[in-house]
């Protein structure tokens, strides 16, 4: 091959590679479905150096319209792509982006909470696996927002030191598998509401009868306050019948309780 047929060969595989890549990255920024302008924001804020996909397996179930910024039911189902190393759930229009974590370890891909939301915003699960892929999945929830400033009720109250950390729950059975439902007290301050601090749970541990872990969750200040979690967890027989739930709070609060059915 002759030098200058070998420098076109060379132009040319080069204006390929460039064209190749200058799709992918708009392939990428623009996949979007939720059509964000904060994905950028989110993808450098979360996702650095990782591959991103969208994924309809990720179901993020909310409602269209919330009508207590306070209290916004958000169920995470990540059960269709089975075994998955951990779960981050973000929105992108709040003030504290990251409102929990959770590794799913023996139990179902699946969790029910409550969030604050600040203002409309999609509300997205991104689930990472083995290869390090981050699958990403989320809905739009409208709503008067405020939810994310607004002080707790409980740290007002003269009884909420006394009960801080109480838990109490319900293990049901179900075709699947088992369900458990539990409430933790805790006022879940933001510190975004004037002179009260950040307080909030930062770990929960749940494990069997014998000591199995189920799941880990790592809840940050947009949780709303008295967490309701709700999970799927295996057929565990005996087992399940009696549950361990552990944890601490950012001040160093820890407790350590057992959910019966």
């Amino acid at each position: 091959m002759k030098a200058r047929d070998t420098l076109t060969v060379v132009g040319l595989l080069l204006v390929w590679l460039m064209a190749g890549t200058a799709a992918g990255a708009t392939a990428e920024s623009g996949t979007d479905p939720l059509d964000s302008p904060r994905w950028g924001d989110m993808r450098k804020q979360f996702f650095v150096n990782a591959k991103v996909v969208f994924d309809d397996r990720i179901k993020v179930i909310a409602p269209e319209v919330a009508e207590d910024p306070l209290n916004v039911p958000i169920t995470v189902d990540a059960s269709a792509l089975g075994k998955v190393q951990s779960v981050l759930v973000f929105a992108d229009f709040n003030p504290i982006l990251h409102a929990l974590s959770f590794t799913p370890q023996a139990a179902s891909a699946y969790l029910g909470f409550r969030l604050k939301l600040q203002q409309s915003s999609p509300v997205r699960a991104a689930v990472k696996t083995a290869d390090g892929v981050w699958h990403v999945g989320g809905t739009i929830v409208t709503t008067t927002g405020g939810g994310c400033t607004v002080p707790s009720t409980g740290s007002a109250s003269p009884e909420w030191q006394q009960r801080l950390g109480e838990v109490n729950g319900r293990i049901w059975e179900q075709e699947q598998g088992e369900r458990l439902r539990l409430r933790i007290i805790h006022p879940m301050d933001t510190g975004l509401s004037g002179t009260t601090p950040a307080f909030f749970l930062q770990q929960i541990q749940i494990t069997d009868a014998e000591g199995v872990p189920l799941m880990k969750i790592e809840p940050h200040e947009p949780v709303s306050e008295n967490p309701v979690f709700t999970l799927r967890l295996p057929n565990t027989g005996n087992n399940g019948k009696r549950l361990q739930v552990q944890g601490w709070d950012n001040n160093g609060n820890n407790f350590d309780s057992w959910v019966e059915q």
